[in-house]
């Protein structure tokens, strides 16, 4: 894979994550891009916010710079449609993400991301794929050779933004169709997933829980950052990963919580910026990046 040089030291002495000097109040237009477009970047869509971020890298380093790709599937036809969407939070966690890696570490960051289906050609060249909103997804048979290649071959899947026991139970079910002899494990809060760069080891698991931002925003209110799918009121937070024969970690599994709409909405929600994207969803996002690219 390309991106070898991201094994730039980090510069650990950022202690917190940089305050969004703007905010405004915004709806946003949540699934308004088609399943089916043709987008192929991050900048090629309409954003949420205002003043998305941009920067270059210097001349020559075009290909060692970390690129946020956001991998396309197919959503299964019996499952509902209202929690399963591949653009969801699309484009503007990708590239704030993106931003705070480039303004916060050492790593050159790519400032348009991409966007790829599973058997795009050029998805060997991406180490690390984000796949949101997966408790409805349903890979195509045509699909699960190229994602068990990916995987066991040096690339990396970061899963994002589900809820409750029947989505989880989805996931869990395609992903042993990628790798049938796997089986995913709890991360402990002493993982260095958890302290490679920003320590959240002071923190319980669901201390890392991350609301949609309506529910994050009535939280200061009543407390509650738990959302309820089917019924299920899913509180306890669940970080979960599959490893290779070699004890490599090739997926991680961020469940019942909601880290792409943490970076998502930083320039819109002062009170949800601070409790949710500084303190939780911005160094968790860093941490599992860079840890999936120095492991």
């Amino acid at each position: 894979m390309r991106q070898n040089a991201l094994l730039l030291p980090i510069l650990l002495s950022c202690a917190t994550l940089l305050l969004a000097q703007r905010y405004r109040y915004w709806g946003g237009g949540e699934g308004a891009i088609s399943e089916d477009s043709a987008i192929r970047t991050a900048r090629d869509a309409p954003t949420h916010s205002v003043d998305m971020p941009t920067w270059t890298n210097r001349p020559g380093f075009n290909k060692d710079a970390f690129t946020f790709t956001r991998l396309r599937y197919t959503r299964n036809p019996y499952r509902s449609r209202a929690f399963s969407h591949c653009f969801t939070d699309f484009p503007d966690s990708d590239l704030n993400l993106s931003y705070r890696l480039q303004q916060l570490t050492s790593i050159n960051v790519d400032p348009d991301g991409r966007v790829l289906h599973i058997n795009d050609p050029e998805l060997f060249e991406y180490p690390w794929v984000y796949m949101v909103e997966p408790g409805a997804l349903r890979f195509e048979t045509h699909e699960l050779e190229t994602l068990k290649k990916y995987l066991l071959n040096g690339g990396f899947l970061m899963a994002d933004d589900f809820w409750g026991t029947r989505q989880w139970r989805n996931f869990e079910n395609e992903m042993k169709r990628v790798l049938p002899n796997s089986e995913f494990v709890d991360l402990p809060m002493d993982h260095p997933i958890f302290s490679c760069v920003f320590d959240l080891r002071g923190l319980t698991k669901q201390g890392l829980q991350v609301p949609n931002f309506r529910t994050g925003e009535m939280s200061q209110h009543d407390g509650v950052t738990w959302e309820e799918h089917d019924g299920e009121e899913c509180r306890e937070v669940h970080i979960r990963a599959l490893f290779d024969d070699k004890g490599r970690m090739i997926v991680i599994a961020c469940h019942n919580t909601d880290n792409g709409d943490g970076w998502e909405r930083e320039q819109e929600y002062h009170y949800y910026f601070r409790q949710f994207s500084e303190k939780r969803a911005y160094p968790l996002g860093i941490n599992i990046i860079f840890y999936a690219m120095t492991h």
